[in-house]
């Protein structure tokens, strides 16, 4: 996790370069709120209090707080941490129990209950690239390429918050805290519909691989969220299905779901059919 935290780190540096110093600020209220929630759910269950020992609820926060909009309320990150640690994470044991990915469940919930809150602050910063390339209008990608949303090749600011968290989950491959086998499958999963839905620009036309892959959260979700390894299964066939689905479903939501971006809905139904994969690995073979 100490790894992980490192890796994060260009993700979190360009994010707040990018899109205002206020995530930082995010940041912090997230990683307060995780270690209080975690020291409360240590008291009641009568145990050291020692939160934050083994990292895992940082991860979960720094996640969690760079998905935020920075101009989001700051009791934003706290309605989401406080899902993340007290219901995904210790409801079900603690760490290493639960079913689904904590950051994604605090996130996702923070973005169905609270809409309008959401809805506000994409009105006064502006669309951006998946935005409007799902709310165009009927019009080509070279009338809305235009666009202040969009980069040189994803989403404005978006793209280089990808780059570096591709750049942090090159250096996880590398150190062996996660395999490559599931970022992969990710990618892949998001390029396959990707290029059978791109015609080169049209109206109807839903956008390049390579546009979906430095728009949004995609290579956060590809190495620092699919890769955790309580909710993805334990088996390389079952890692491919899992992370293909998990690709697949991101760019079904973008394409045609009520979110512009679909990471966090996404992970989370692919956690559904980790235990049973799991249990499919174990068992006997057949006759």
């Amino acid at each position: 996790m100490d790894r992980v935290l490192v890796a994060l780190v260009p993700a979190v540096g360009v994010a707040a370069w990018a899109f205002g110093w206020l995530l930082l600020v995010h940041c912090l209220v997230a990683l307060l709120a995780g270690t209080a929630f975690e020291a409360l759910c240590q008291t009641l269950r009568k145990r050291p209090i020692r939160p934050l020992v083994d990292r895992s609820t940082p991860v979960t926060c720094l996640l969690i707080a760079i998905g935020i909009p920075p101009s989001a309320p700051f009791w934003i990150p706290v309605v989401a941490v406080a899902v993340a640690i007290l219901l995904a994470k210790e409801l079900y044991g603690g760490l290493g129990r639960n079913v689904f990915n904590p950051a994604m469940a605090g996130y996702a919930a923070v973005l169905v209950a609270y809409p309008q809150s959401m809805a506000l602050v994409h009105a006064s910063t502006g669309a951006t690239a998946l935005d409007a390339l799902r709310f165009r209008g009927g019009r080509t990608l070279e009338d809305i390429v235009g666009n202040t949303a969009f980069g040189m090749i994803g989403g404005a600011g978006f793209e280089w918050v990808n780059a570096a968290a591709l750049l942090g989950g090159i250096y996880l491959v590398a150190v062996g805290v996660v395999h490559w086998r599931i970022p992969a499958a990710v990618l892949i999963g998001i390029a396959l519909p990707a290029i059978a839905f791109y015609d080169g620009g049209s109206s109807a036309s839903l956008g390049s691989p390579f546009f979906h892959w430095f728009a949004g959260a995609t290579m956060l979700a590809a190495f620092f969220v699919a890769t955790d390894p309580v909710t993805a299964p334990g088996k390389a066939g079952h890692q491919w299905l899992f992370g293909v689905t998990i690709g697949a479903l991101v760019f079904a939501i973008r394409a045609g779901g009520s979110y512009p971006d679909g990471v966090a809905f996404a992970v989370l139904i692919a956690n559904l059919a980790t235990p049973i994969l799991d249990r499919l690995r174990h068992a006997p073979a057949a006759a």
